[in-house]
């Protein structure tokens, strides 16, 4: 391995100072490996950041979206579990990278797809984050308008309409844009301690709104004797396996960008913790309140209600209302921040390190968020669930496989820090292009996707025969590119093309 990085005795590499990363069509302040001194998160910072990302207002829509298909109480959860069990393993194997040489995620893909191929998955990563950034956005705005328009009469709720929404909806939307902005320009320290707080303090508000409806329902009875709509023979497993694939797509993302936060952990074993610790026993808990309160609402109003927003501007209580707004205010920054900013910001830096820091890429991402009606995309849990996570989870699910074929399978995770950010070192490939990562992606992409169905695609699926394959796209993407890279890559270990 090469003498310019040195291995500390935990494992975790940083380079040695003489090393010279300085062509700038490669490398930034904010690309460079995190020094050791300065990889300082623990345990604890890790659970934060998944409780304060896991507890959001899509997340409370998955779970509830599944009562509001047909499922009861515990297949809803059962099918939430299974899930982010699931995506949590490719989740820690990407996140080893980060923590053991301080690299982002674009960096990291650069050992597979090569340096300039690496912004092949970082732009689709940042395509799917600038849109799940706009959804949430639109969240947070929607939650302003609604629960303000409680407050404030009717005035603000039947103002003249703009584009099919009032005009103080779109104010709201600005608003909670803006707010964001202001955070994220503070950088990932920011971040990182307004995760520390803003997750028990959302939880807090969670479990208030259970007691809230538990209390007008009548007790906990009403809301686990809602029946399933499915029972447990072939309805049900019809809906439960598009619906688990549509939970891993949920965090695919992440599974992929959680580099980004490792890079800055004090061990693996602060983010092998935190990350088991906050991903699948938080996400789960939040399932068990969504359906709770949907369960609960569907009891007290006759129909399931699965928006939060929209369940809590039904409180008479000012007071009620008051916090509510600021929970689903502090939610949705929480998550939005975390998830759907860090990583664009980076992606778009790999793109033009020269002229594009992770400040300039959050910048970039508040504008596309705007720009991709986030409102349509939310509004039928069925297009929301089976078709957005679906689609996404499959793309996302092949570039998984080949990061975790490269690393693990291949590499058995040794990397050569500066050649990451040097052309023509040994992930150069072909021009800064690994054809096999190219090939692997299109190829699992094409199986995972090319039987999507239902909304916006054909009724037959986009290719007739690839429809049997559209219920499991992440697992297809994710097996069918890590077996297809590694095949293709099994003689040329070195990493030369």
């Amino acid at each position: 391995m090469s003498t310019t990085q040195t291995a500390h005795a935990d494992g975790r590499v940083e380079l040695t100072d003489g090393a010279d990363l300085a062509d700038p069509r490669f490398a930034n302040d904010d690309l460079r490996p995190v020094p050791i001194d300065r990889r300082r998160w623990t345990t604890y910072n890790f659970l934060a950041l998944w409780v304060g990302m896991a507890h959001n207002i899509p997340s409370w829509t998955l779970a509830s979206g599944l009562v509001a298909l047909g499922m009861d109480w515990k297949q809803a959860v059962l099918t939430i579990a299974l899930g982010n069990l699931i995506v949590l393993v490719p989740m820690l194997l990407t996140g080893h990278a980060g923590t053991k040489y301080g690299i982002p995620f674009p960096v990291f893909a650069r050992a597979s797809f090569g340096l300039r191929g690496a912004n092949l998955p970082a732009m689709v990563r940042a395509a799917v984050a600038c849109a799940w950034f706009g959804i949430q956005t639109w969240i947070g705005g929607e939650g302003i308008f609604l629960l303000a328009g409680k407050l404030l009469g009717s005035g603000w709720q039947n103002a003249g309409h703009i584009g099919g929404y009032p005009w103080t909806q779109w104010l709201s939307f600005l608003l909670f844009w803006l707010i964001e902005m202001v955070i994220i320009a503070r950088g990932m320290e920011t971040l990182r301690r307004f995760e520390n707080w803003a997750a028990p303090f959302v939880l807090v508000g969670a479990f208030a709104l259970l007691i809230w409806i538990a209390v007008k329902a009548g007790g906990l009875g009403p809301l686990l004797d809602q029946p399933s709509q499915l029972g447990w023979d072939g309805d049900f497993w019809k809906v439960f396996f598009p619906a688990l694939m549509g939970m891993i797509g949920f965090w695919s993302t992440l599974s992929l960008n959680i580099p980004d936060f490792t890079r800055f952990g004090g061990s693996q074993k602060a983010q092998i913790r935190g990350q088991a610790l906050g991903l699948p026993t938080t996400m789960t808990l939040f399932a068990l309140l969504s359906v709770l309160v949907t369960s609960g609402s569907q009891a007290v109003y006759g129909e399931p209600i699965w928006d939060p927003i929209a369940l809590a501007a039904k409180m008479d209580s000012t007071a009620g209302i008051l916090y509510a707004l600021v929970t689903v205010l502090v939610a949705t920054l929480s998550v939005n921040l975390a998830a759907n900013v860090v990583s664009p910001a980076y992606d778009l830096a790999n793109l033009v390190p020269r002229f594009i820091t992770f400040r300039t890429g959050a910048l970039i991402t508040g504008v596309v968020g705007i720009v991709i009606f986030p409102w349509k995309l939310i509004s039928d849990p069925h297009v929301y669930i089976f078709i957005w996570l679906g689609v996404v989870g499959g793309l996302l699910g092949t570039v998984a496989g080949i990061l975790i074929a490269d690393y693990w399978i291949l590499r058995r995770t040794a990397l050569d820090l500066a050649d990451l950010y040097r052309p023509h070192g040994r992930y150069w490939y072909d021009g800064g292009w690994n054809w096999r990562a190219l090939v692997a992606f299109l190829a699992g992409g094409l199986l995972a996707v090319g039987g999507s169905h239902g909304g916006p695609f054909p009724a037959d699926g986009l290719i007739p025969a690839l429809k049997p394959l559209a219920d499991y796209g992440w697992a297809v993407g994710f097996a069918s590119a890590l077996g297809l890279y590694t095949l293709f890559s099994f003689t040329a270990r070195d990493g030369r093309s």
